[in-house]
């Protein structure tokens, strides 16, 4: 028997064409899922790369800001640094201007407190003069002649005075 005739060859056949006609619309249905999913998983990629691309410009904002940030922070920091560097200065030129103040008020009172001794001396040197001379005029003159000296000093006395 030739393999045309034979059972098994028609069985075979037939089974290939069911196989065959059952597998193209199935392979449509196949064929169409994965595209479908194929689409599914392009549209992913593109979405990821696009999220990936919109990350990466977050990212470069971020960092542009952070070192913005860290540029500020560092100007801040300088400026303060100046200001109080500046506040220093002055404060100690007011102190030096304080202490200057101080010593003048401090030389000013010695100055004076020596004046005052200088004077209460000469004070008590006429003090003594006087009270010297009396005794010795007490002593020395008689009447007459301290009458006549009494006399001359009320005459000069107003020239004196002016």
């Amino acid at each position: 028997m030739s393999t045309i005739q034979s059972p098994d060859f028609w069985v075979a056949i037939g089974f290939l064409l069911l196989i065959g006609l059952i597998l193209k619309p199935a392979w449509r249905f196949i064929k169409d899922s994965l595209d479908v999913r194929a689409k599914k998983i392009e549209e992913s990629l593109n979405e990821a790369a696009s999220l990936r691309e919109e990350v990466q410009h977050l990212l470069a904002d971020y960092q542009r800001k952070q070192r913005d940030a860290a540029r500020e922070v560092d100007q801040m920091l300088a400026d303060a640094t100046n200001e109080a560097e500046r506040l220093c200065q002055v404060e100690a030129e007011k102190l030096m201007q304080s202490l200057q103040r101080r010593e003048e008020l401090a030389e000013d009172k010695i100055s004076q407190a020596e004046a005052d001794a200088i004077q209460e001396v000469r004070n008590k040197a006429v003090e003594t003069s006087i009270l010297a001379t009396q005794r010795i005029l007490e002593k020395q003159l008689d009447q007459k002649t301290a009458a006549t000296l009494l006399d001359q000093s009320i005459k000069e006395l107003p020239t004196k005075l002016h």
